[in-house]
């Protein structure tokens, strides 16, 4: 069936190559180099979802390897595969005992789009409006697609597309789950306990009855897939454990766990009113750890143009700092000269922000300390705050920077 659903396809370009009964995948790709040299023809060939090929006949990996290894390249041919298992595309190219390993030339991990391009999906929305669509759709453009019609009703898109049990994406983390190869659905109890909030190993495994020893792999594996990433505060070592805290990674999947996963009962017995009502319970908090998170992935980029920061940087990759009992900052980054340290706080407020609430904001700020290393007085701190707005005419307080969502978001596309 493969092979014939292959035949056909190829016969698109090729015609009567789906006449003809291949008896097995040596004879297909002969005759298909056959009449790629007859019409003087180098490609692209284009094979999609190689995994679930590869499932259905194993030995397609090294009849495939070894026709890409002579006849293909003898003819010039260029091929690309593609496939939704990110581990098994993993292994059949990257793994040094993997068929196809040394013969790729571009190897190419598709993400989800940068933040700023959600603007261009929901034109008339606005910064702060897309910020709190990036919060629950992330940088998926189906899901992007899935919610424009519904234009700037964010509580009906929600509840029509996730929380109601008919939504089509009410099991999307099951299935995309399900898709991986081999099934990554025994990763989905790690999921629920860090959607549920927690965040150390110890507390990880304490929820799930497992020891603490037993969650490496799997938690490397949701670090690979791009779901959970692992944290440490500003200046620790990689190598180092005992401050690490994981968080889910993706903005849809960290609505979904946190809202829909420990709810799905109460919504299938529940109307529309009931559903919105528990996501508004955790709406801001959704908005504002995807606030913080732009706002740090955005540092690196901000002292391009004429952003609040243009004057200073660039910088190095912020990240967040707590230690203890210690003042604890959102955003910590060095300048790349090492000459500055900037030192921020991110606030995600419902209105715009005007001048008291930004006084108080770079109070607050301001009274941590100049830098949590005890190099004051050998680089420059330089304080910055990010609000989604800022009110017109609104003048920043002495020594603080300000940032909004509009130079946030310009500067993640």
């Amino acid at each position: 069936m493969q092979r014939a659903n292959f035949a056909r396809a190829v016969a698109n370009k090729f015609q009567e190559f789906d006449e003809v009964t291949y008896p097995d995948w040596p004879a297909l790709l002969r005759r298909l180099l056959g009449r790629c040299q007859a019409a003087k023809w180098r490609g692209p060939l284009i094979i999609d979802e190689l995994p679930y090929l590869i499932a259905a006949a194993p030995s397609f990996a090294s009849v495939f390897q070894n026709w890409l290894d002579r006849e293909a390249r003898s003819a010039g041919l260029v091929v690309a595969v593609a496939g939704s298992s990110q581990r098994m595309m993993q292994g059949l190219v990257l793994d040094a005992n993997a068929p196809l390993f040394g013969r790729a030339s571009e190897l190419i991990e598709l993400r989800p789009l940068l933040p700023g391009y959600i603007a261009d999906a929901f034109e008339a929305s606005g910064p702060r409006r897309w910020v709190e669509l990036y919060a629950i759709w992330g940088g998926i453009p189906r899901y992007w697609e899935l919610a424009a019609p519904l234009g700037g009703d964010l509580e009906k898109a929600v509840d029509r597309l996730v929380l109601d049990p008919s939504g089509p994406l009410h099991r999307e983390p099951d299935r995309l789950l399900l898709e991986e190869s081999p099934p990554a659905v025994s990763l989905r109890p790690l999921l629920d306990v860090i959607g549920a909030g927690a965040s150390r190993v110890s507390e990880i495994a304490g929820r799930l009855g497992q020891p603490a020893t037993s969650l490496s792999r799997p938690l490397v594996r949701l670090a690979q897939l791009g779901l959970v990433k692992r944290e440490l505060p500003y200046g620790e070592l990689e190598k180092s454990s005992k401050l690490a805290v994981y968080r889910i990674a993706d903005p849809f999947f960290r609505f979904w766990f946190s809202t829909v996963a420990p709810r799905r009962s109460l919504f299938v017995e529940s109307p529309a009113e009931t559903r919105i009502a528990v996501w508004k319970e955790r709406r801001t908090s959704l908005e504002s750890e995807t606030w913080e998170d732009l706002c740090r992935t955005a540092v690196p980029y901000l002292h391009r143009g004429e952003n609040a920061l243009g004057g200073f940087g660039p910088w190095e990759p912020a990240r967040r700092y707590w230690k203890g009992k210690g003042p604890e900052w959102d955003i910590v980054a060095p300048s790349l000269d090492g000459k500055r340290l900037l030192l921020g706080e991110a606030k995600w407020l419902s209105e715009p922000a005007d001048s008291s609430v930004l006084a108080g904001i770079a109070s607050e700020l301001t009274r941590k300390g100049n830098d949590p290393f005890a190099l004051a007085g050998k680089r420059e701190t330089v304080w910055a705050v990010f609000v989604p707005e800022i009110g017109r005419g609104t003048r920043p307080p002495a020594g603080i920077q300000l940032v909004d969502a509009k130079s946030v978001l310009s500067c993640l596309r």
